[in-house]
């Protein structure tokens, strides 16, 4: 598949960057001929200058062909839809679009993708956010995955001996519906669990959900702490609104820092659990008044990198056992380490990894791995010849050594039950051993 890419900005340099790597034929299109100069001399892809939303321009890119993926990275969220829509008006196979604001983004009011005609929007600050949130839901775990946009979660981590599952068997333990235990790894040995499987202090567990009733299953392998965790975020973007809203439940008391008195103001407004504070965490005398170094947890998600590291360098210096730090720059975030920084997060490092799968075609993928390499998770795309087709799970001849964990069925997303169908084009997602492939080919219909 021939991939164009529309804006030659950090995000869109980002992801050709990332696309080239992989062998791929990038085509960059963008109004700047300085912007394109640079990207001749630094990448092995083709450029073009000219108007990314004129239906000639993307033809002469190769947008009219169903072998084409269309990339709509520009700085602006309208352009950006217009491309992907004149995009797929000429014959482009696949298109995408990168959009900032939630009014494009969340589908409450409108579906924008299907008005447009547009196969993905992606939204890597929303992306980012939710993953920040797990991780702050989390500071435990060793591996947090979301997977069918951000519906669903997985997450690895080790059982402490306080947690109420400690000694039950799995049938003993009451999951909420929506959630499941994929795997428990006892020293070397890790195993798919059955009903008997016997959960131990120091266990490491693997375990996939909804989102939204994740945490209740999450809560059962936790040992009970008194009180809230204190996190303070730096900064109120987009991206610290989405964050705010991801944690807002009674686990978590929220101070905000914005330096901008009118966001300020309308961040109040929109977020009335939270304390927003118009001031610079990295202020001395702030963070001293403010009594910054007592909180659980510091984020900062501001758009200067410099400035995020730097709060979240004082953040660890100062005691605080959580910090996380936004950098929109991904070459910063092999420093992160180096300062004592516990995370980093790149949107513009998740929108390449998120479109990188968009644009595999294959109907089985491996998207990542767990438990040091013995679990891999599986993206299948079911084919209308599977053997599972119109059958309820509990009929098929599925191995023990995997298991269903999602299944998106016309833009839905489930935890699927025994009882579920499984439909021709459906896009599910397995966990189970490494090596499963010839498998699962065989039952979803995939080779």
């Amino acid at each position: 598949m021939n991939v164009i890419i529309a804006g030659a900005g950090e995000v869109g340099t980002h992801l050709a960057e990332v696309l080239a790597a992989s062998g791929r034929n990038i085509t960059i299109i963008d109004k700047e001929p300085s912007r394109l100069a640079d990207l001749d001399d630094a990448l092995d892809v083709r450029t073009l200058a000219g108007n990314c939303c004129n239906a000639d321009v993307l033809r002469e890119a190769g947008a009219d062909s169903e072998n084409a993926a269309l990339v709509a990275a520009t700085n602006s969220d309208e352009l950006n839809l217009l491309c992907a829509a004149v995009g797929k008006g000429v014959g482009a196979g696949k298109a995408i679009a990168r959009v900032h604001h939630s009014a494009y983004f969340d589908q409450r009011g409108l579906d924008y993708a299907k008005q447009f005609d547009i196969d993905r929007l992606i939204c890597p600050e929303y992306s980012t956010a939710l993953a920040i949130a797990s991780t702050l839901r989390n500071p435990a775990a060793l591996a947090i995955e979301n997977f069918a946009s951000g519906q669903i979660e997985v997450q690895e981590f080790p059982v402490p001996a306080e947690a109420d599952v400690v000694g039950k068997t799995l049938i003993e333990i009451s999951l909420p519906p929506g959630v499941r235990l994929a795997a428990i790894r006892r020293g070397a040995t890790v195993s798919l669990p059955m009903a008997t499987s016997t959960i131990e202090a120091g266990d490491v567990v693997i375990l996939v959900g909804n989102t939204e009733v994740f945490g209740d299953g999450r809560k059962l392998f936790q040992e009970k702490k008194p009180g809230r965790r204190r996190i303070v975020v730096m900064g109120g973007p987009s991206m610290g609104v989405w964050l705010c809203r991801a944690l807002h439940d009674r686990q978590f008391s929220i101070r905000l820092f914005e330096t901008n008195r009118e966001r300020a103001e309308e961040l109040a407004d929109k977020l009335d659990w939270v304390t927003v504070v118009c001031a610079d965490p990295t202020d001395m005398t702030v963070f001293e008044e403010e009594r910054i170094a007592e909180a659980d947890a510091f984020v900062g998600l501001s758009t200067d990198d410099e400035h995020n590291i730097l709060g979240c360098a004082w953040a660890k210096s100062s005691g605080i056992g959580q910090v996380i730090s936004v950098v929109n720059r991904p070459r910063y975030v092999p420093l992160i380490a180096r300062v004592g920084i516990d995370h980093a997060f790149s949107p513009r490092a998740v929108a390449a990894q998120k479109i990188g799968r968009m644009l595999d075609e294959s109907p089985l993928l491996r998207i990542s791995s767990l438990a040091e390499g013995v679990i891999d998770v599986y993206r299948v795309q079911v084919g209308p010849t599977a053997e599972a087709l119109g059958q309820p799970l509990r009929k098929l001849p599925l191995s023990p050594d995997w298991m269903i964990a999602a299944a998106m069925h016309q833009g839905q997303v489930r935890v699927p039950t025994a009882d579920d169908l499984i439909h021709a084009g459906d896009i599910i997602t397995v966990i189970g051993r490494s090596g499963q492939e010839a498998k699962l080919k065989k039952i979803f219909g995939t080779g």
